[in-house]
């Protein structure tokens, strides 16, 4: 059981990595876009800022909203505690030598 929950895990976790990475480029996308824009101006300008804000950036959220949850999916099935808040014995056993 344990096999099969890693091999889903490590799926989710391929398309994770992958998802997040075409979410930051549309970000990238966006920002080099607007950044266009200001050089350009005019109509043209006002063109791309409407295309960038219609299309690129609300589906570059959704991908990036999905996409995390397929990263705490895996982190589940994986059985990973990252989110939770842990004291570590580093940090306990320095604090005992110094007393």
């Amino acid at each position: 059981m344990k096999e099969t929950l890693k091999k889903i895990s490590d799926v989710c976790k391929v398309i994770f990595g992958y998802g997040i990475m075409i979410s930051l480029f549309g970000g990238g996308l966006t920002f080099f876009g607007y950044v266009i824009a200001l050089i350009i101006g005019g109509d043209t300008a006002v063109a791309i800022c409407e295309f960038m804000s219609t299309y690129i950036t609300p589906n570059a959220i959704l991908l990036s909203t999905v996409m995390v949850l397929f990263g705490i999916f895996a982190m589940y099935l994986a059985g990973e505690l990252s989110l939770t808040p842990t004291k570590r014995e580093k940090n306990v056993k320095k604090s005992e030598d110094k007393k």
